[in-house]
C-alpha cells in the first residue's frame, strides 16, 4: 500500500464547514466586476463599523465611570454619616448614665460640674452641658473653652441663646419643644437646629430626669453642627469628596467644602443625601462628586485612529491573502481527493458500484485484490461477470435480478466467488441504493465480505456444540436450563428426560421453588440489565447456591442439586440445574445411622452388664433391710410385744428401702432403654447428678470417691441428655477401673468431675465436662489409638466405649480429647474433657 503524505493526512482535520462550502460556491458564481466591488466595499464597511464599535464602547465606559463616582460618593457620605451616628448614640449613653446618678442623687451639682469639665475634654463637638429642673429652672451649667466666637468665649446658656435665636417669644423655642417632648416621652429628644447670637448652629438633646416615675427636670446637651463636620468627618472621605450638613431648608450649615479643591472650577453635579440618626428632625448630611476629566476622550481618539489605520492595512493585505487562499483551497481540495481514494484502497471490504443497467462503473483495490481482476476487467461489464462461477450461473443471475430490483434482504447475501486463477471463496455481500446530490438514484453500491474464515470457524463451533451435547446426553445427572421469565424448558439432558421426560414441572421440583424467585440485591444503577428479560443478568450469573438434596416422592429418589443462574445464548436469563441420584447413598447413611444408634444402646447394655455384680450389691441392700424389718415386725406381732406407733415406724422405713431399690431399678431402666435420639433444652447440673447417681454404684464397690463441682448459671444445652449422660458414665467408669487396677492408696482413690463455661476462638463459646483421675495415665500408643473402634487395653473390653463417646460428641458439635497429668517427669493422673457448644443468645440471656 502506498504510503499517504502528512500533508493529505492532516487535511481531514481541516474540512471547511458546510456554511463556507456554501459560501465558496455562491462566490464562484460571480462575475470578476462583482468580486472586485465586494473586495474594495469590504475593508470601508469593516472600518464604519469598528468605528461604530469604538464610540459605543467610549460612552458605554463613560456611563461606568459616572456610576463607579456616583457610587464612591454614596459609600463616603455614608460612611461619614456613621461616624457621626456612633459619636451622637456614644454620647447619648453617656448622658444617660449622668441623669441616672443625678436621679439616684449620686452626685449634686458640684460632682455635676467635674463631670461635664471630662465629658466636654473629651468631645470637641460639645458646646455645653446644663442641668434644668422640672420647671426649665436652670441648676447648673458648664460651656466648653473649645468654643470662642469673635475672639471671647462663648458664654450664652442654652435658655438665652434659644431667646436669641427665637426673638419675641411668640412660638415655641426649640428648646423649649425638646423639653416637654422629653418630659411627654420620658425618653431622650434631639431639638431641630438653630442659631445662637454669635451665629454658631447647634441642636440639642435633653435626656430626662426620672425619679420614681415623676419628671424631675432634664440634662441638656448642645452640640456644634459644624463641629461634628469638622472632626468626625474622616481625612479621607473629605479629600475626595465634600460633605455638607442642610437644614430641611436646603440651607447649609455647615461644610467641607473649602477643604475639597474643585476639579478645573467644575461645580459639584453629583449628589447624594441621608439623613442624620439618631438627630433626625430633617437634619441631612449631603455628599458632593465630580465628573471626571475628559482626557480620555484624547487618549480614545488617538487609539482610534491608530486601530483603524491599522485595520485599513490589515485588510489591503487581507485582499491579497485572499487569492493566495483561493489556490490553497484548490490544492487543499485535491489532496483531499487523493486522501479519500487512498481511504477507499486500503478498506478490507470490497465495493462495487453499478449503473441501473447492471453495468459496473467503479470497483475499489479491495474488490480486485479479491477476485485478482483488474479494474479494466471488471469496469464497463455486464452479467455474466468474469468472476461467477461456471456451476452457479442461474443461481447468479437470480440473485443479481433481485439486486437490480431492490430485494435483496437487509442482512445481505451468502455467494460464491471465483477468483481469476479459479478458486472460489465464500463472500456476503450487501446491497444499498446509489442515490446523487439531487436524491436521484443512479444505481447500486455493493459491498463484498470474505467469509470464508468466519464460516470455517463457525462449523468449528457447530461441531464442538455437538460433541459438547453428546458429553451431557451422556451424563447420569439430570442437566436441565429453564427460562426465568418465560418458565420455558430450553434444555434437557437424557437422564433429565428419562426421570422426568420432556416438562419442565421436573425442574421445578428439583429447584424446590419457582425458579423466578431470585434473592439477589438489586444493583444501584441498571447498566447491566438484560435487555431481553429485565433482570440484573450480571449479578445472578456470578451469584451460586448451595447444594441441596431433594426427595422426589413420585420417583421415590434423592438427589444431590446445584443450582445456577447463567444468560442463554439469546440473551435470556436462565437457571441451569444439575441433580446427581444419591438414593444409594443416603440408604446407606441411614443404615450407618441405625447402626449406630443400636451400637450406642448396645454400650450402655454392656457397661449395666459390666456393673451387673455392683447393681446386685445395691439391690441387696434395700431388700435386705426389708426382710429385716418384715421379719422384726412378724415377730413381735407374734408375740403381742409391739405397739401401733412402733409398727408404724418400721412400716415407713420399709417402704423408704423398697422406694430406694425402685427408684435404682428406673435409672438403670431408663438408660438401657431404647429410643430414638432426641435432642431438647437440658441443664447440665441434671445431666451430671444423674450419670453420678449411676455411676455410684461403680464407685462404692471400687471404692472411689468422687468430687463433683458444677459451675453456677450455666446455659441450656440443646442436646440428647440420656447420650450426653452415656459418655459421662462411661468416663467415670473408665477412671473407677483405672484406680482400683493400679491398687492406689486411698488418698489417691479420687475422681474429680468438673463442669465450667469456657471461650474459645475456635469454637468459641461453650460448656466443658472433665473428669480428672489419679491413675497410672495412659501410654502415648494408647493415646494415638484409643478412638479406634474395637480397641482395647482391657482383656475383655470391646473397645467401642471410647469411639462411641467421640462420635456422640461430635454429633453434637463437640470436641473430646485426653490428657495426662504430670508431675515433673512423672505421671500423675489423666484427663478426659470434652465440650459442647453455647448458643450465645441463650448464654447472654442467661
Amino acid at each position: 500500500m502506498p504510503t499517504i503524505p502528512s500533508e493529505f493526512r492532516s487535511s481531514t482535520h481541516e474540512l471547511p464547514p458546510r456554511p463556507r462550502r456554501l459560501f465558496g460556491k455562491w462566490w464562484r458564481r460571480q462575475s470578476p466586476a462583482r468580486q472586485d466591488r465586494f473586495a474594495t466595499l469590504g475593508p470601508l464597511v469593516s472600518v464604519l463599523l469598528f468605528l461604530a464599535a469604538i464610540i459605543a464602547a467610549f460612552w458605554y465606559l463613560r456611563i461606568e465611570e459616572l456610576e463607579r463616582e456616583h457610587e464612591s460618593v454614596k459609600r463616603d457620605t455614608e460612611v461619614a454619616q456613621q461616624q457621626i451616628r456612633l459619636r451622637l448614640i456614644e454620647n447619648q449613653e453617656q448622658l444617660v448614665r449622668v441623669a441616672r446618678e443625678i436621679t439616684t442623687r449620686a452626685i449634686d451639682q458640684d460632682e455635676f460640674v467635674g463631670q461635664a469639665t471630662t465629658f466636654a475634654r473629651e468631645r470637641p463637638e460639645v458646646v455645653s452641658l446644663t442641668w434644668l429642673g422640672a420647671d426649665r429652672s436652670r441648676r447648673v451649667s458648664y460651656l466648653s473653652p473649645s468654643h470662642t466666637f469673635n475672639g471671647s468665649r462663648y458664654a450664652e446658656p442654652a435658655e438665652a441663646a434659644a431667646s436669641a435665636a427665637s426673638g419675641p417669644k411668640v412660638t415655641k423655642s426649640e428648646p423649649e419643644w425638646a423639653f416637654e417632648a422629653a418630659r411627654d416621652l420620658r425618653q431622650p429628644v434631639y431639638s431641630r437646629t438653630y442659631a445662637t447670637s454669635n451665629g454658631l448652629h447647634v441642636f440639642q438633646v435633653q435626656v430626662p430626669l426620672i425619679d420614681r416615675s415623676a419628671f424631675v427636670g432634664t440634662v441638656v446637651a448642645e452640640y456644634s453642627v459644624e463641629a461634628l463636620v469638622r472632626y468626625f468627618v474622616p481625612t479621607e472621605v473629605s479629600n475626595r469628596h465634600g460633605i455638607m450638613l442642610l437644614d430641611p431648608n436646603d440651607r447649609v450649615l455647615a461644610s467641607t467644602i473649602s477643604r475639597v479643591s474643585a476639579k478645573n472650577g467644575e461645580r459639584p453635579s453629583i449628589f447624594h443625601d441621608i439623613p442624620v440618626a439618631p438627630v433626625g428632625n430633617g437634619l441631612i448630611l449631603r455628599g458632593l462628586g465630580y465628573r471626571t476629566s475628559i482626557g480620555l476622550i484624547s487618549n480614545t481618539l488617538f487609539w482610534m485612529v491608530a486601530a483603524l489605520s491599522a485595520l485599513t492595512v490589515w485588510m489591503l493585505l487581507g485582499t491579497w491573502r485572499h487569492m493566495r487562499r483561493r489556490l490553497q483551497v484548490q490544492s487543499a481540495l485535491v489532496a483531499e481527493t487523493n486522501f479519500r481514494r487512498a481511504m477507499e484502497n486500503s478498506m478490507l471490504t470490497g465495493m462495487r458500484a453499478m449503473d441501473l443497467e447492471g453495468r459496473i462503473t467503479y470497483v475499489n483495490a479491495a474488490y480486485c485484490s479479491m477476485t485478482g481482476f483488474s479494474e479494466t476487467e471488471l469496469i464497463g461489464k455486464l452479467p455474466p461477470f468474469p468472476h461467477w462461477p461456471p456451476d452457479r450461473m442461474e443461481e447468479n443471475r437470480r440473485l443479481f435480478e433481485q439486486e437490480l430490483q431492490g430485494r435483496s434482504p437487509a442482512g445481505g447475501i451468502e455467494v460464491k466467488v471465483m477468483r481469476k486463477d479459479g478458486t472460489q471463496f465464500d463472500a456476503r455481500m450487501y446491497v444499498s441504493p446509489l442515490v446523487d446530490a439531487k436524491g436521484n438514484q443512479t444505481g447500486w453500491m455493493t459491498s463484498m465480505t470474505n467469509i470464508t474464515e468466519a464460516k470455517r470457524i463457525r462449523d468449528q463451533l457447530s461441531a464442538s456444540h455437538e460433541r459438547f451435547t453428546t458429553v451431557l446426553e451422556g451424563l447420569d445427572a439430570a442437566v436441565s436450563v429453564l427460562s426465568v421469565q418465560q418458565g420455558e424448558l430450553l434444555f434437557a439432558n437424557r437422564s433429565y428426560r428419562l426421570w422426568f421426560g420432556a416438562d419442565a414441572r421436573g425442574h421445578a421440583l428439583l429447584a424446590g421453588e419457582h425458579p423466578t424467585e431470585v434473592d439477589v440485591t438489586l444493583p444501584d444503577h441498571d447498566d447491566s440489565v438484560d435487555n431481553l428479560s429485565g433482570l440484573p443478568t450480571q449479578e445472578l450469573t456470578e451469584t451460586g447456591s448451595d447444594p441441596r438434596e431433594v426427595y422426589i416422592e413420585s420417583l421415590d429418589k434423592w438427589f444431590d442439586v446445584r443450582a445456577r443462574y447463567l444468560q442463554w445464548t439469546d440473551g435470556r436469563l436462565a437457571q441451569m440445574l444439575i441433580a446427581t441420584d444419591i438414593t444409594a447413598r443416603r440408604r446407606a447413611e441411614e443404615q450407618a445411622a441405625q447402626q449406630a444408634e443400636k451400637a450406642q444402646v448396645t454400650s450402655r447394655l454392656v457397661t449395666m452388664g459390666e456393673m451387673a455384680s455392683s447393681v446386685a450389691h445395691e439391690l441387696n441392700q434395700p431388700l435386705t433391710a426389708i426382710t429385716n424389718y418384715s421379719n422384726g415386725i412378724i415377730s413381735r406381732v407374734k408375740a403381742g410385744t409391739i405397739s401401733t406407733e412402733d409398727m408404724l415406724v418400721a412400716l415407713e422405713k420399709t417402704s423408704k428401702q423398697a422406694q430406694r431399690a425402685g427408684q435404682i431399678i428406673h435409672r438403670i431402666r431408663a438408660f438401657v432403654k431404647r429410643s430414638e435420639p432426641q435432642r431438647q433444652a437440658a441443664q447440665a447440673r441434671e445431666i451430671v447428678e444423674d450419670a453420678v447417681e449411676l455411676a455410684m454404684i461403680e464407685l462404692r464397690r471400687r471404692n472411689v470417691g468422687i468430687h463433683t463441682y458444677v459451675a453456677q448459671r450455666l446455659p441450656s444445652l440443646m442436646v440428647d441428655p440420656i447420650l450426653i449422660e452415656q459418655v459421662l458414665l462411661n468416663l467415670l467408669k473408665n477412671a473407677a477401673e483405672a484406680i482400683d487396677n493400679a491398687k492406689l492408696a486411698p488418698s489417691r482413690r479420687n475422681i474429680e468431675l468438673r463442669v465450667i463455661p469456657r471461650h474459645t476462638p475456635e469454637e468459641g463459646g461453650v460448656i466443658e465436662f472433665s473428669v480428672t483421675d489419679n491413675g497410672p495415665g495412659l501410654k502415648e500408643e494408647v493415646l494415638g489409638r484409643m478412638y479406634e473402634a474395637f480397641f482395647s487395653t482391657k482383656a475383655d473390653g470391646l473397645g467401642i466405649g471410647l469411639s462411641l463417646c467421640r462420635s456422640i460428641i461430635e454429633s453434637h458439635r463437640g470436641r473430646i480429647r485426653a490428657e495426662n497429668l504430670y508431675n515433673g517427669p512423672s505421671v500423675v493422673g489423666c484427663r478426659f474433657s470434652f465440650t459442647l457448644p453455647v448458643d450465645t443468645a441463650t448464654l447472654s440471656h442467661h
